[in-house]
């Protein structure tokens, strides 16, 4: 016989979440976070310039607006793929991917829960000439805990972190993060 574990199935209102995003300011509403699987809604990702590494796959469902899902192929050539609203992607794990969408665009991301031990890597590159400019490294084990505007203020908190070795251009910092200066 098959025994159901206890457990409660919430009815979550997305539109309430959206709302809620925008009046707040906040950029991710983490959904559920279990042994298997972690979900959230997150709000516009114009801003993003990095690219996530994850050793998880990644579901992701454009609620509101359209995705920009900036990825780069194992070669190191970036592409983009279009993801319009009301369509879903599917990321496999490890892909260096960039999330951009405009600041009143929601996207649902669904992922596998972190195994212990696994790190979540954050890499930059130039604007002006494509090369490497940092990595960050991140437990990505609760999304409140928001590991992606941590690895974001490490970021654009050293002017040497965005300097390029190469052809010395400077990342400039996003309003967003000037205005923690």
């Amino acid at each position: 016989m098959l025994v159901t574990p206890n457990f409660v199935m919430p009815n979550l209102d997305l539109e309430a979440i959206m709302r809620s995003l925008l009046e707040t300011g906040k950029r991710t509403h983490q959904l559920w976070l279990t042994p298997d699987s972690l979900a959230f809604v997150a709000r516009g990702r114009e801003y993003r310039s990095e690219f996530h590494i994850n050793p998880s796959y990644e579901v992701q469902y454009s609620i509101k607006g359209d995705l920009n899902l900036h990825y780069r192929t194992p070669g190191g050539e970036e592409k983009v793929a279009f993801v319009p609203q009301g369509s879903c992607l599917f990321q496999p794990p490890f892909v260096p991917h960039s999330p951009r969408f405009a600041p009143d665009s929601f996207q649902l991301v669904i992922e596998r829960a972190r195994l212990p031990g696994e790190i979540d890597r954050f890499h930059w590159f130039c604007p002006n000439c494509d090369h490497f400019l940092h990595e960050e490294f991140y437990t990505v084990d609760d999304y409140k805990a928001d590991p992606v505007s941590r690895a974001y203020d490490n970021f654009y908190g050293s002017e040497e972190f965005r300097t390029c070795k190469k052809c010395g251009t400077v990342m400039p910092v996003p309003e967003q993060w000037a205005a923690k200066a």
